[in-house]
């Protein structure tokens, strides 16, 4: 059983070619991290992009990109 969760949040800035500065929509920022073999992921996201992560309610301060959220058309 797993009790980490899934969040969405928004990329701030860029940190390293797999690591970001994130926040959650309630102002809490954390790190989060392009998982391993989600290196496509990763070259594709900017700032301002809207991610799902997934956080474990013991360390908030860092969390795994789950998947770039894209907009509706």
């Amino acid at each position: 059983m797993s009790e980490n969760f899934a969040l969405d949040a928004t990329l701030k800035a860029v940190i390293n070619s797999t690591a970001f500065r994130a926040a959650l929509a309630n102002g809490h920022e954390f790190t989060a991290f392009a998982g391993r073999g989600s290196e496509t992921l990763a070259e594709g996201l900017q700032p301002g992009a809207r991610v799902r992560v997934e956080l474990s309610p013991f360390d908030m301060s860092r969390g795994r990109i789950l998947f770039e959220e894209r907009a509706k058309t």
